[in-house]
């Protein structure tokens, strides 16, 4: 049998080396033109004062409702025509599809040559589209403001021209220029030769969604600690008159009844989060012996029936604690029913007694059949030759169980623990928010849950990012100092 031919390494050029350089400049176009979707203040749609000052040119381009909220009087007295922003709504629309196409033609910059000319003629494209959709912005404005001239409405309408175009179109120069020097730069492609990327870039690619999807829903809303920094109130524009630095830090410090509120959430916040890692071991023990059932059928029904809670929301669990715990609920009528004395009622989702073991129960049951998955892939995974020589030296099932089976798992529990403490201080708030009332608060609000209710209940949204921000700080510093323990103890780390 031949060997396979190894692909030969392809020798660059000088010129080549060069469009390399020049690569990297495009990219980081790329990036920066991707991120100014996202960004409000680098918003160039936002073409008048009535235009939510929060909203990005992504949220312009695929919501028009968002773009058109505060301009019902405006459409109705004629003082602007709707058409002018239905063309602004595509507008955006057109420069986030330019984008996509620019990301399109970084994308092949990662390729063979015949890829990198591809790449070249699509990101000239994007840029060109980028910069048409610009020149047209310009175009929508001077609509506007003409049309609010001859409505004598200027203070009204307010028409502006955000000058962060400017910045869009330098971009899409830039990607243009590198775009036209690379083409030129790369030499052309060996006859027969087809597309190609190195494996590594591949991967890389097949992660990107993930990368900007963490970075959407991960990194992206770390913006909004902006707030904590202001004496900011809903509604309100951030500015210089409102700065009022680390007052709210300060508060958070000062302030007897914050501190005595937040005492008492940490304290019901640890309890719970530690009863939750005192009982982390369930899953692995109920995947453990779930895979000792030789019933197949059985056994799948098991695993399907205590998987299915995971995907019922907070609201329907709280809506069947309703029903068997509420005064009129199956508990009480069965009580009632046995019972001489009809009037015995008991209302169990009003008291407060026995909280954190409730909460704790609820949760279990919700979540143990999907946090037992991984156990059971990782058990799937075992060597079943160290079960056959376990058997033949004459090991029972509950021997193999507590020297094969358990012993394997404990590096996969061992790394879920870890990730548990890290998040010590963010167990969540849709259960505790479901259960609240006005009897149990004292000992059901949790951090999150607190958060919320300050934020949003009580409109203290620059001190409720402050906490939000201790906590963020925390849990990281908790990680590392989880991860520095296990590294010790364990030799092996999960950072």
């Amino acid at each position: 049998m031949t060997e396979g031919v190894r692909k030969p390494t392809v020798i660059k050029t000088p010129s080549e080396k060069i469009a390399d350089k020049i690569y990297w400049v495009l990219r980081l176009a790329v990036v920066l033109n991707v991120v100014a979707l996202f960004f409000p203040a680098f918003n160039p749609a936002r073409l008048s004062g009535m235009i939510n000052k929060n909203l990005s040119l992504f949220s312009c381009g695929v919501s028009y409702s968002s773009i058109v909220s505060n301009f019902g009087r405006a459409f109705r007295s004629g003082w602007v025509l709707e058409s002018t922003f239905h063309a602004l709504n595509v507008c955006s629309l057109v420069v986030i599809i330019a984008v996509i196409i620019a990301c399109a033609g970084g994308c092949m910059s990662l390729g063979n040559r015949k890829l990198k000319k591809l790449g070249a003629i699509v990101s000239v494209a994007g840029g060109a589209v980028e910069i048409g959709a610009m020149i047209w912005m310009k175009g929508i404005y001077s609509s506007i403001a003409q049309q609010a001239i001859d409505a004598n409405k200027l203070d009204k309408v307010l028409p502006m021209y955000p000058h962060i175009n400017f910045a869009y179109i330098a971009i899409a120069v830039v990607m243009i220029v590198c775009a036209v020097f690379n083409f030129f730069l790369v030499p052309a492609a060996e006859n027969g030769e087809g597309f190609s990327m190195e494996p590594r870039f591949q991967l890389f690619l097949m992660m990107l969604p993930i990368i900007a999807l963490a970075f959407v829903f991960s990194y992206l809303p770390l913006y909004g600690w902006r707030y904590a920094f202001f004496d900011y109130k809903s509604g309100d524009v951030l500015s210089a008159e409102n700065f009022v630095g680390f007052k709210w830090f300060t508060s958070l410090l000062q302030n007897e009844a914050t501190k005595k509120d937040i005492l008492t959430v940490l304290k019901n916040t640890l309890a719970m989060s530690g009863l939750g890692i005192a009982t982390s071991w369930v899953p692995m023990a109920f995947a453990v012996f779930l895979s000792e059932i030789k019933n197949m059928r059985f056994r799948r029904f098991v695993q399907t029936f205590t998987t299915i809670p995971n995907f019922i929301s907070w609201v329907l669990v709280y809506a069947i604690a309703l029903a068997i715990f509420s005064t009129d609920g199956f508990i009480n009528t069965m009580l009632n029913s046995i019972s001489s004395d009809t009037s015995h009622v008991t209302n169990y989702l009003m008291s407060k007694d026995h909280m954190w073991l409730k909460m704790l129960a609820w949760g279990m049951w919700k979540s143990v059949g999907w946090s037992a998955i991984i156990y059971i892939a990782a058990i799937s995974g075992i060597d079943q030759g160290l079960y056959e020589a376990a058997t033949v030296d004459g090991a029972g099932r509950f021997a193999k169980m507590w020297y094969i089976t358990i012993p394997e798992l404990i590096p996969t529990y061992c790394v879920l623990l870890l990730m548990s403490i890290a998040n010590i201080l963010s167990n969540g708030m849709e259960q505790y928010l479901v259960f609240s009332n006005a009897m149990n608060r004292e000992t059901i609000q949790v951090l999150d849950l607190y958060v919320y209710n300050l934020g949003i209940g009580s409109g203290l949204i620059p001190l409720s990012t402050v906490i939000g921000m201790v906590k963020s700080v925390i849990s990281v510093i908790l990680l590392f100092v989880a991860n520095g323990v296990s590294k010790a103890i364990r030799g092996e780390s999960i950072v």
